[in-house]
């Protein structure tokens, strides 16, 4: 129970899993040709800690410090050249590999960036040119709210009782109020990217809300509508080309046949399902969200199996998981057809959906067109009743 909630809080994160940065040059020297950055922290009463640093790929296992620079009685300066415009970095002050550590998004644009409080850089006043200034509207109008839901939840769950924890109906009415801040998130956002077409802002939001299993009949119009200044920036472009990738795989796309082995070794091709609905359905036995998932699955298919509807399910497990896929299917009473290459996360079927995370499904019509996308939780069997089924 804990490690879902842990689970569904992580989800609340307003930073998108699948967010693409542009890659610039190091910071720290200087261009002739280029603009440069400058970016002062003035912290009155900093904690003591050694440094403060700017880093891409925020994560507790996967931080690439670009620079950093040693606090003087709370103050530091980072310089460098502007080689792109939208290139959005992390500052962190105090020590990396930290859950909780001090940090805050800033653009690394042209001009002087002032960060200026008493002892923490969260929550420090900002005077910088005018993309900041526009990433600070759109931290306070767009996210704060999301995140105020977050700690408030988070403060419910850590109020209660062990005994209360293990209440199916406490754990039910906080996925309710979960379910209500994702929705606020994408409303947000989405009504933001719409009002601000001109600034790279728009384009980070964008890429937030696309994630990683993009719905191109949503995404791209959005996209349409920014300014031609952002999408043909490096970041911008960069986004065109994840957008591009997700196309075969998008609504009304033919879905891209493929051919893996059963659990008995026998060859099965999606094809082979041709004149059916099925859930095409990536999955793993190590997969937390997929086992929580797989009883809606399980339900879905036993209300529709003699209605034409089927489900094909992918496993992401590994050789060395082989036994635990195995152990899975028949533990969650999965009893349709399971197939895998035991490659984990280079499985070929994997690979040609563009699946980078999961669980995720395709749902795909007898003529083997995709007509939904992660159906999960009631909306499967509202989707297959909508069809006619």
């Amino acid at each position: 129970m804990i490690k879902n909630w842990i689970y569904l809080a992580l989800a609340l994160a307003p930073i998108g899993a699948g967010a693409q940065t542009a890659a610039g040059a190091r910071p720290g020297g200087t261009s002739a040709a280029a603009p440069t950055f400058d970016l002062h922290i003035r912290l009155t009463a900093a904690p003591p800690v050694p440094k403060a640093y700017l880093v891409t790929e925020f994560e507790m296992t996967d931080q690439k410090v670009l620079d950093s620079a040693v606090l003087v009685k709370g103050a530091c300066t980072f310089k460098g050249p502007v080689t792109d415009p939208a290139q959005k970095v992390t500052l962190v002050v105090g020590h990396l590999n930290v859950r909780d550590a001090d940090s805050r998004e800033i653009f690394l644009e042209a001009g002087r960036i002032l960060l200026q409080g008493r002892d923490s850089i969260r929550t420090a006043s900002i005077k910088a040119p005018a993309l900041n200034m526009a990433y600070a509207d759109y931290a306070q109008t767009v996210l704060e709210p999301v995140n105020r839901v977050g700690r408030g939840l988070n403060a419910a769950y850590q109020a209660a009782s062990e005994e209360r924890r293990k209440s199916p109906a406490f754990m039910d009415s906080l996925k309710m109020v979960m379910r209500f801040a994702w929705h606020l998130r994408d409303s947000l956002k989405t009504a933001y990217i719409a009002g601000h077409p001109d600034t790279y802002v728009s384009l980070l939001a964008l890429q937030e809300l696309a994630g990683k299993d993009i719905d191109l009949s949503k995404i791209e119009p959005l996209f349409d509508g920014l300014s031609d200044s952002v999408r043909s920036s490096k970041a911008g472009q960069a986004f065109a080309a994840v957008l591009e990738r997700a196309r075969p795989t998008s609504i009304g796309a033919v879905a891209p046949d493929f051919s893996e082995p059963d659990t008995s070794g026998a060859a099965v091709r999606l094809s082979d399902f041709r004149g059916k609905y099925v859930l095409l359905d990536f999955w793993a036995s190590w997969c937390g969200p997929c086992r929580a998932e797989n009883p809606n699955v399980v339900k879905a298919y036993a209300a529709f199996k003699d209605k034409n509807f089927t489900v094909l399910g992918v496993s992401l497990d590994g050789e060395n998981t082989k036994g635990a896929w195995l152990k899975a299917i028949q533990k969650d009473s999965l009893t349709w057809t399971q197939v895998s290459d035991l490659q984990a996360w280079n499985n070929a079927a994997a690979k040609k959906y563009g699946i980078r995370s999961i669980p995720q499904n395709f749902l795909i019509d007898p003529q083997g067109k995709i007509v939904g996308k992660n159906l999960r939780g009631e909306e499967l069997e509202k989707q297959l009743g909508a069809l006619g089924l």
